[in-house]
């Protein structure tokens, strides 16, 4: 996926879009290349053309997939996992929601204020027990929490 995301980068520069994540994955008997993308105003209908026009070319040319696929390009939406250290970054300050492989203090959901992060570990200030470390190798998500 890293030669995509060196496709991408032209038209997302250029746009000032930034590249969330992508994904190939098999549903079924189709393969599907997913492209999600962000930006500070919001992402529109019009990006999400532009960038699937543009890379949807581009991969044409080099054709560095050898399966059939769908190209789909989208937002992450809003409960779209934090997975670069930049989301992490954003977010901090923010209500997340966090699932974790193995327990902790019986539980393996904590919603709560992201303090800080760093490599190894995660801090929140759990709305239930408070202040928290939690290891990044025990994460399996971690998103931004959503309040109605």
């Amino acid at each position: 996926m890293k030669m995509v995301e060196e496709i991408s980068n032209p038209v997302l520069r250029e746009n000032n879009i930034e590249l969330v994540d992508i994904e190939f994955v098999k549903e079924n008997s189709n393969y599907f290349l997913r492209i999600y993308i962000d930006k500070s105003s919001g992402i529109t209908v019009d990006d999400c053309q532009k960038v699937s026009e543009y890379i949807g070319k581009k991969l044409d040319e080099v054709d560095p997939i050898n399966v059939s696929y769908y190209l789909e390009v989208s937002s992450p939406g809003l409960d779209r996992p934090l997975k670069r250290e930049r989301d992490l970054e954003r977010s901090l300050g923010k209500d997340v929601d966090v699932s974790l492989y193995k327990a902790l203090q019986g539980k393996k959901k904590f919603s709560g204020e992201l303090v800080s992060f760093n490599e190894d570990i995660i801090k929140i200030t759990d709305n239930d027990i408070g202040e928290m470390e939690i290891p990044r190798n025990n994460i399996s998500k971690i998103k931004l929490a959503i309040k109605f």
